[in-house]
């Protein structure tokens, strides 16, 4: 009956026992501490890879804040260059303008004053042949020739009514117009006249 109860521990309980206990000692001794370490060490290794996964995270994130920092800044930059060369153009463009006015001013201003010279030596030119048309008319008038040097008054006065520039004035010796226009055979009849 001893055999038959299994609460009793029998032979080989205890050869089992033993082998048990051996094997678990064996295990814990040699089996388990190179395990435990290759999971330490794999653990380590995961910690790491985390850790530098964090990091290189923290990094990408202070460089994207950072590439954005310089991107607005470029853009502010781009925003002064641009506003700067607009201004450099306006200031150029009025410049010129301000050039091209005062070259204007200029070539107009030179061009009246030839315009103006011009039109004197013209009414030079016009008097000179004029006085020449003149004495020839009287010339032909009277029949014989007038001399220039004695008569220029009467010229003078003949070119001026002919050109409407002016009213008759006194004649030589203070004499009025009046009295000059209605002896003008007289003037030319003698050389002291």
């Amino acid at each position: 009956m001893l055999a038959s109860n299994f609460l009793v521990p029998n032979g080989t309980f205890i050869a089992e026992l033993i082998a048990f206990l051996i094997v678990l000692f064996v295990i814990g001794k040699y089996v388990l501490p190179p395990l435990n370490r290759a999971m330490q060490e794999r653990q380590e290794k995961v910690r790491a890879e985390l850790a530098a996964a964090d990091e290189a995270r923290a990094s990408a994130a202070a460089e994207e804040e950072q590439r954005r920092a310089a991107l607005e800044e470029a853009r502010a930059r781009a925003g002064q260059i641009v506003e700067q060369a607009r201004r450099t153009a306006e200031q150029v463009r009025s410049d010129a303008e301000a050039r091209a006015q005062e070259e204007h001013d200029r070539i107009v201003s030179a061009a009246a004053h030839e315009i103006e010279l011009a039109r004197q030596h013209a009414v030079e030119q016009a008097t000179v042949r004029m006085g020449e048309v003149v004495l020839d008319v009287v010339e032909r008038v009277i029949g014989r020739e007038v001399d220039a040097q004695v008569h220029r008054d009467l010229i003078d006065q003949g070119i001026a009514a002919i050109t409407g520039q002016g009213t008759p004035g006194p004649r030589r010796n203070g004499e009025p117009a009046d009295a000059a226009d209605r002896q003008p055979s007289r003037a030319g009849a003698g050389p002291n006249a």
